[in-house]
């Protein structure tokens, strides 16, 4: 059971691993002379054979050590970074992922042979030479990690500096592997008359507390190897063993070679603190021994707080299955429901001792609910960012130069709608990328730069999320729509289409207007699949576009699937639900409005006319009609259009409960939720509606 745990912990670390990957491949694309990115792509490879191969992932490691090899001598000045190694290296991503997902580990997974050819002519070997089991760095690894104190002796050479190092940058860099301590050796430090500005007089000790092994701290190094001098020596491990006492500063001394141990039993017994004798005698200077004390109490500060830092770790940071997730935001639903029940009883009984435990429970509740709902949230970036292999190669596949701009990765969404959100997005990117960006000798002829750009936004709206996907491409052509809906029999000849009206068309069944159908786009099957998916996800979708300037396609999503806030209604004795993020507000209608709409549903609300729609006759639902109804007036693609109830009885925490196959195809209706007195409120789906009956 454990091993399974570990591998699958393999598999979600291996997915962020290729990710980040494919990212920094794509950046190294456009810049091949960047250190950073190659010692990056290097490190990332290197994590991911070694942990492959300590969890029976033997022919991934032996796949993955050829690539690590050539990006070895990158990163040594052996070897170039060229496009079709980025192509090729792009192609091995795609099959790492492959093998990952082979939970059945077989040694035949899928290896295409000329890719290990590729890389295995890059560094001079052959295929066959990369081998079938590979060692494993430990302390590298996904799981048993081991906490390990480095002491870290850098010193560089005085013409370190002339060569453009910056020692500062590479300091910092090993702070971000641990709990680090530095000190400083001035001593070489000349007068100042002697000073030259442009040399290093000072050399460093480092205690690191890591858990990403050796190779972590050499690799901040990697690219200094000859300018200065580097020795680093484990002193002190965290799984219950130790090189040896640290505790005493004289060992600590001895051991770096500041000190012969016989000078220190001499000096020793002349029964001073040793570190005063040390530097009254001129064995050694201040600093040194200052940086053996923080030696000294750095260990023991990681030895006292060790238990508690392991546990504050698996506080912040833990992997949980979403099915349990998924039923913990369920139970959360269920309290909900059980709360209003709490609330409604103790209204109706008025005892105040019992609206105070009502009172308290509903806050607990209201608390615990907003916390697990947080839990569910994810960052939308993570979605973002698997959009920029896909542009890459789509532009190079058309022929295209294309500029993915991302903002708002930030914004945070609930899982379940991030997941289902991919697929629409895909689609929309790539009709982005076909339909609207030109090729770049139009955009020049154009008066445009012949780098299209597409952005993809998102940003908070209210209790929604805004996500927009902007190209600045040709934009969309109404008459060209027009002539492709009438050869389909979508209108008829002679009407003339504006822009908007255009682009609803697009959202029209079977509707295409690409000359040509492509593994990309022109088969007739996208946007009005996309609209269904957005509009499963109770979200809406919208499309403006000005010809010769681009396409703005706008999707707005709910925060969350679980609970809603919502506006609870009645009529005569039913219960409906109509979700807060489409009301804009409530007005009257009188028996003066009907007469003045002269057997029209439309009302003026403030000089613009409102259509609406009366959900007692939708529903057919029988009884007295009372002579002062309640409209609802809602937001929905653009346009107002408002909902006749009996009365408004206020605002509801809803709970969203599925209706069960048999209901599936019930119009109007997405859902239910259960009141305080156990009845059932159907949620009214306002967008289906009003596409309806439109």
């Amino acid at each position: 059971m454990s091993a399974d745990i570990h591998k699958q912990a393999f598999v979600t670390e291996a997915g962020e691993l290729l990710e980040d990957l494919e990212q920094s491949l794509m950046e190294l694309e456009n810049t091949p002379d960047d250190s950073d990115l190659v010692a990056k792509v290097f490190r990332a490879m290197h994590t991911i054979k070694g942990s492959g191969s300590m969890f029976g992932f033997d022919n991934l490691a032996a796949f993955v050590h050829g690539i690590e090899t050539a990006y070895d001598l990158v990163r040594e000045g052996k070897l170039a970074v060229t496009q079709e190694m980025i192509e090729n290296s792009l192609k091995s991503c795609d099959v790492i992922k492959e093998m990952v997902a082979d939970e059945s580990l077989d040694s035949s997974c899928g290896e295409p042979l000329e890719l290990k050819s590729f890389f295995a002519s890059l560094h001079g070997g052959t295929p066959q030479d990369a081998p079938a089991s590979v060692s494993v760095d430990t302390e590298k690894t996904s799981a048993g990690k081991t906490l390990t104190t480095y002491r870290i002796q850098f010193k560089p050479y005085e013409d370190i500096f002339s060569r453009g190092v910056n020692v500062q940058l590479l300091l910092n860099e090993l702070m971000e592997l641990g709990e680090c301590r530095i000190v400083a050796h001035p001593e070489r430090i000349p007068y100042l008359e002697e000073l030259e500005s442009e040399k290093c007089y000072v050399n460093w000790d480092i205690i690191l507390s890591t858990d990403k092994g050796e190779n972590a701290i050499r690799d901040v190094f990697i690219f200094v190897e000859d300018d200065c001098d580097i020795t680093i020596t484990p002193v002190a491990f965290y799984d219950g063993s130790e090189v040896e006492n640290h505790e005493r500063i004289g060992d600590i001394l001895v051991e770096k070679g500041d000190i012969s141990r016989a000078e220190l039993e001499n000096i020793l017994s002349e029964k001073k603190r040793l570190g005063e004798f040390l530097v009254e005698k001129g064995v050694v200077p201040s600093s040194a021994v200052a940086a053996a004390l923080e030696e000294q109490l750095h260990i023991k500060n990681m030895k006292e707080t060790k238990a508690k830092k392991a546990e504050a770790e698996s506080m912040t940071s833990i992997r949980v299955q979403s099915d349990k997730l998924d039923f913990l935001v369920d139970l959360v639903g269920e309290l909900v429901t059980v709360q209003a029940r709490l609330s409604q009883t103790a209204a109706r009984k008025n005892e105040p001792e019992l609206l105070k435990i009502a009172e308290d429970v509903e806050r607990l509740v209201w608390d615990l609910r907003d916390n697990t709902m947080s839990i569910r949230m994810l960052p939308i970036g993570s979605t973002f960012s698997k959009f920029n292999r896909l542009v890459r190669d789509l532009s190079h596949s058309l022929g295209k130069k294309i500029e993915l701009v991302t903002e708002g990765a930030e914004t945070e969404l609930d899982k379940t709608v991030i997941e289902k959100l991919n697929d629409p997005l895909v689609h929309l990117i790539r009709n982005s990328i076909d339909h609207g960006l030109e090729m770049p000798e139009e955009r020049k002829a154009s008066g445009k730069k012949e780098t299209g750009t597409i952005t993809l936004s998102a940003r908070h709206s209210g209790d929604s999320v805004l996500i927009q996907i902007t190209d600045n491409g040709r934009g969309i052509d109404p008459e060209k729509v027009r002539k492709k809906a009438i050869e389909k029999g979508l209108i008829a000849e002679g009407v003339e289409l504006t822009a908007k009206e255009a682009c609803d068309l697009i959202l029209a069944p079977g509707f295409s207007t690409a000359e040509a159908v492509s593994n990309i786009s022109g088969r007739g099957v996208g946007m009005d699949v996309v609209k269904k998916n957005i509009e499963s996800l109770k979200g809406t979708l919208d499309i403006s576009s000005e010809k010769g300037k681009g396409t703005v396609i706008s999707l707005k999503l709910p925060l969350t699937l679980a609970i809603i806030d919502g506006l609870l209604i009645r009529v005569a004795d039913q219960f409906f639900i109509i979700p807060l993020a489409v009301v804009e507000e409530c007005i009257e209608l009188t028996p003066k409005d009907v007469a003045n709409s002269h057997g029209r549903s439309i009302i003026q609300v403030r000089g613009d006319i409102v259509p609406y729609i009366k959900l007692r006759e939708l529903f057919g639902i029988k009884g007295n009609v009372p002579e002062i109804q309640q409209i609802v007036v809602t937001e929905i693609d653009g346009r107002r259009v408002g909902f006749v109830t009996d009365a408004v009885i206020g605002d509801h925490q809803t709970v969203i409960k599925s209706l069960g196959k048999i209901f599936k195809e019930v119009h109007g209706v997405s859902g239910a939720t259960i009141l305080g007195d156990g009845s059932v409120a159907l949620i009214i789906d306002a967008v289906k509606i009003y596409h309806g009956i439109e």
